[in-house]
């Protein structure tokens, strides 16, 4: 039965949910895991005797052998997905996941982020080079904090994903997934100047909408330099990457009411267990205002 219903489930990621290759690949291995290790400590164990006990002391051995937390819930977040197929194919009548809950995540793993008044900072009291490479670095900067957009996503982006009249840019995600994000007027207006700029100086023959001073696209590394040379300014956080912008992103709207749902849209996170890691976040930082402020903190 389990060669069975594991190419099913494969068909199932694959041709249905079209999830990302990357992300097939995860599952399966991760499926693959716990399969080998239900052969290996319970002879071949169906998949229909598995309980919450049996996936606990998977999860015993994974800590056991040195794995990382989050390593070890993204295994649990990958069975999960499969118990779920599982279920609705009716190969099971209950969810033995259904009473476990994702290892918690330890305070010094959380995402770090840089602190709003960092961000305003950085956006309007940072002097940034002059010319046109200056303002290729701002609106950098600026699109990665406004948008929360990953790096790889930043430098595909072309002139023609802005919707002007909508207020809005469409983002190709992970996945081949489209998303649309809403521009703030502000950035707008910059994005405008900008496109004028390149048009003045004949950059037009490349329709990235950031490019270098030669007219070529942004590629990785120049991107990271500028986020780490600006970011150096404003905190002193150790890391100081891309991927700060965009945890920051996240963290902010999170600490000023945002839907943890409108958030995982804007991030195009596949998985809400992935935009959770931002709640941990929100309540570390209510247990440091509860600890300076409350009598008995």
């Amino acid at each position: 039965m389990v060669d069975t219903v594991l190419t099913e489930y494969l068909h199932y990621i694959r041709y249905e949910k079209r999830y990302s290759p990357h992300t097939q690949i995860a599952y399966e291995n991760n499926t693959r895991e716990f399969i080998a290790f239900l052969e290996t400590e319970y002879n071949n164990l169906s998949i229909k005797e598995v309980s919450h006990y049996h996936i606990r002391t998977w999860l015993s051995q994974l800590k056991s052998s040195g794995q990382k937390t989050k390593t070890i819930n993204r295994k649990l977040s990958s069975l999960s997905n499969f118990f779920r197929f599982l279920l609705t194919q009716k190969h099971l009548t209950q969810n033995p996941l259904k009473s476990l809950h994702s290892l918690r995540i330890n305070e010094e793993r959380l995402p770090q982020f840089i602190k709003e008044k960092e961000a305003e900072s950085l956006l309007e009291n940072v002097d940034f080079d002059e010319g046109f490479k200056g303002k290729t670095d701002r609106l950098i900067c600026d699109i990665l904090y406004q948008t929360g957009i990953r790096r790889s996503e930043l430098i595909d982006l072309k002139e023609n994903n802005i919707e002007w009249s909508l207020w809005q840019m469409r983002v190709m995600g992970k996945g081949s997934k489209e998303r649309l994000i809403p521009l703030s007027e502000s950035l707008l207006s910059s994005l405008k100047a900008y496109l004028a700029d390149k048009k003045t100086l004949g950059l037009t023959f490349c329709n990235n909408l950031l490019i270098l001073e030669n007219g070529k696209p942004l590629y990785p590394g120049y991107v990271y330099r500028i986020v780490h040379r600006y970011l150096a300014t404003v905190t002193t956080i150790k890391k100081k990457s891309p991927h700060i912008m965009r945890h920051s992103f996240a963290t902010h709207l999170l600490n000023n009411g945002a839907n943890i749902q409108a958030i995982k849209e804007l991030l195009g996170h596949s998985s809400l267990a992935a935009t959770q890691v931002y709640t941990h976040i929100n309540i570390e930082k209510l247990k440091e205002i509860h600890k300076l402020n409350h009598p008995k903190g």
